[in-house]
């Protein structure tokens, strides 16, 4: 059976022992004007004037001369659990067998290798998040082989994308090409540093946009990769996908593999994903998320006969959340979503793209379909509060700690459990909340013996917390059982 696997290669200190991680993050792609700001701008002029007018459509040599400088190797430092030193034979020997010293725990540490992409003449690298995942230590070597301590500025799970800063000037920067523009058959050229080779470059087709492969393990990731029969193997993870032109379209990321090594086709997250991430880190410190506020499912194609559409028509949407976007537009349950930001919307990994590369504020033209009749709608997107806000930093960490989305009750839900307030778990990922084994729609009524009735509240009490303090959740299972969770931060 097919597996799709990150690329990052690991070892484990004076084992010699490499493989892949499994799993892989996606997100979107720009703004409606087409324009970016200024410090994505900035990173772009610096690039495009090292790079212009190299390659053509048929000779690769200049653009793969281009990259190979710009793509750095990246190794980290990880401690993953302990060691337990035994016992020893000396100490018995001189200072007898009376008390047994107590055996020495010391951390293991495991070694990871990726690869990165220089996006700045000073300094700035562009990565996957899983290649620098709770790195002790991160180190960059250049094409040049100078090596350099990184600076993890920011790091997104939920894209699987992560941006470093080493300390250095006029260096070789990719410039960022339009995703957006990227054709199904055009070639394009993998550029890593797989296995601690130098450099390596390959070439292949692209051979499908916007490919959702259901690896994601976040509740608000998105999915939207580039596929391509380029060759890719472990430890090109954050490597670049780039065209003829030698222009950055992607971030290798992904394979589809059975061994663990390349075996047909790799995924990248796309170039003006990795720009808009880019740069919210730079400018706000963390990722500016946007929603629309529905459930959306693809449209079947017995949903498609039971409601009169094409097959693989639309986005089907199967709830509205009552503060979002979506509802205050006028958008309904049961609403088919065709078309989004001028786009034409088939599946739900497009939608998604296109949301994603909005931020809160942003407005976007959608366009439905409601028993049979077209209607369009101009939606002003929010966050994940429900208002458009700039969410500071340390409210996201907090949140992705808990790794679960929040939403305020509903009248229904206030009256279903008798309750004046209190929030729902809306979804559940990879966090202190699914390790607690705390359900997905459990109502949270006190945090920390204190009333929460909105996710600010949630936000404002975690804000206070130091790691290591205690979480305590009260309030009420799905089913209306009272019950509580206790768990450390």
């Amino acid at each position: 059976m097919n597996r799709t696997t990150l690329l990052t290669a690991v070892a484990f200190t004076g084992l010699s022992v490499a493989g892949g991680f499994a799993g892989a993050w996606a997100f979107a792609s720009q703004d409606d004007s087409g324009e970016w700001t200024p410090a994505t701008q900035a990173m772009q002029t610096g690039a495009r004037s090292t790079t212009a007018g190299i390659g053509t459509s048929t000779d690769f040599s200049d653009a793969a001369e281009q990259a190979v400088h710009s793509v750095v190797h990246v190794k980290t430092s990880v401690e993953q659990g302990y060691t337990m030193s035994p016992f020893n034979p000396f100490h018995d020997f001189f200072f007898g067998f009376g008390e047994r010293q107590m055996p020495e725990m010391t951390p293991r540490i495991v070694q990871g290798s990726g690869s990165g992409v220089i996006i700045s003449e000073d300094g700035y690298i562009v990565t996957n998040n899983h290649v620098v995942d709770k790195a002790k230590e991160v180190k960059v070597s250049l094409n040049d082989g100078r090596e350099f301590t990184a600076e993890v500025i920011g790091t997104d799970p939920t894209t699987d994308l992560a941006v470093l800063k080493i300390d250095a000037k006029r260096l070789p920067a990719l410039p960022f090409g339009n995703s957006d523009e990227v054709k199904l058959g055009e070639w394009v050229l993998a550029v890593g540093n797989p296995f601690n080779l130098t450099s390596t470059v390959t070439a292949g087709i692209i051979s499908a946009k916007g490919r959702s492969i259901n690896i994601i393990d976040n509740q608000s990731a998105i999915e939207a990769f580039i596929q391509t029969d380029a060759a890719v193997n472990p430890g090109n993870s954050g490597g670049a996908l780039i065209n003829t032109s030698g222009e950055l379209i992607g971030i290798n990321t992904a394979i589809s593999t059975r061994s663990g090594s390349y075996e047909g086709y790799s995924f990248a997250v796309p170039a003006n994903i990795a720009r808009k991430v880019v740069d919210d880190m730079l400018r706000f410190g963390v990722v500016q998320r946007a929603y629309l506020g529905v459930n959306i499912a693809d449209v079947t194609p017995e949903l498609a006969k039971e409601m009169g559409l094409e097959a693989n028509q639309g986005v089907y949407i199967s709830d509205v959340t009552d503060n979002g976007a979506a509802k205050k537009a006028g958008i309904q349950k049961g609403d088919v979503i065709v078309g989004a930001g001028g786009k034409t919307i088939k599946r739900s990994s497009e939608l998604l793209e296109v949301i994603g590369s909005r931020r809160p504020g942003d407005k976007l033209d959608v366009t439905i379909l409601r028993e049979g009749k077209s209607k369009s709608f101009q939606i002003t997107l929010r966050n994940r509060e429900g208002n458009t806000d700039v969410l500071k930093k340390e409210d996201v960490v907090a949140l992705q700690t808990l790794g679960a989305s929040f939403e305020t009750l509903t009248q229904e839900d206030k009256g279903k459990y008798g309750l004046r307030s209190g929030v729902k778990i809306t979804d559940v990922g990879t966090g202190k909340i699914a390790q607690a084994g705390v359900p997905k729609g459990f109502i949270l009524v006190k945090l920390n013996n204190s009333p929460v009735g909105s996710q600010e509240d949630v936000e404002r009490i975690l804000g206070s917390l130091q790691p290591g303090d205690g979480v305590l959740l009260q309030g009420y299972r799905p089913d209306g059982r009272p019950d509580y969770f206790a768990f450390g931060y």
